[in-house]
């Protein structure tokens, strides 16, 4: 699910697929999830990700980044806000989603394998919110400021 634009988010997010081709090693952590910035650039940065089974993110936007990730080994959950529900969809190794500067997610590894993915955000992030569901309706949880929580 690649494409030769080269500001196609998941073009670039496949430029940077192979771990072996890393600024730093890969590595898992039971404590959470492991992740490092491998490049910035004038207009995105590109990180790296891995998750255990059982470790995801909370509800959370990109603080108006638009964004995209593509799933390098083992199989993610994205869930999204539908009908004021969460909705689950697999992404297995090879496939991506791209993402508007307004997109709300929960990423998580539902399955019994490590799972690694590459995630680029046009522009860099500078913070992230925290939602919590209910009653249908996004609440506000926190606020997360780059080089204060990440």
């Amino acid at each position: 699910m690649t494409s030769a634009d080269p500001s196609d988010l998941i073009a670039v997010a496949g430029r940077y697929a192979d771990p072996a081709g890393w600024p730093v090693p890969l590595r898992f952590a039971r404590a959470e999830r492991w992740y490092a910035r491998l490049a910035v650039g004038p207009d995105h940065e590109v990180w790296a990700l891995s998750w255990l089974p059982g470790q995801g993110t909370d509800l959370h936007d990109h603080g108006g980044s638009a964004g995209a990730f593509l799933v390098v080994a083992g199989t993610l959950t994205e869930e999204t806000v539908s009908g004021g529900r969460l909705r689950p969809h697999r992404l297995v190794a090879g496939s991506g989603r791209r993402f508007g500067a307004r997109h709300v997610h929960v990423v998580s590894n539902r399955g019994d394998q490590p799972a690694v993915s590459v995630h680029v955000y046009r522009p860099a992030l500078r913070r992230m919110t925290r939602y919590r569901l209910a009653a249908g309706q996004l609440l506000i949880a926190d606020v997360a400021e780059a080089g204060v929580a990440w």
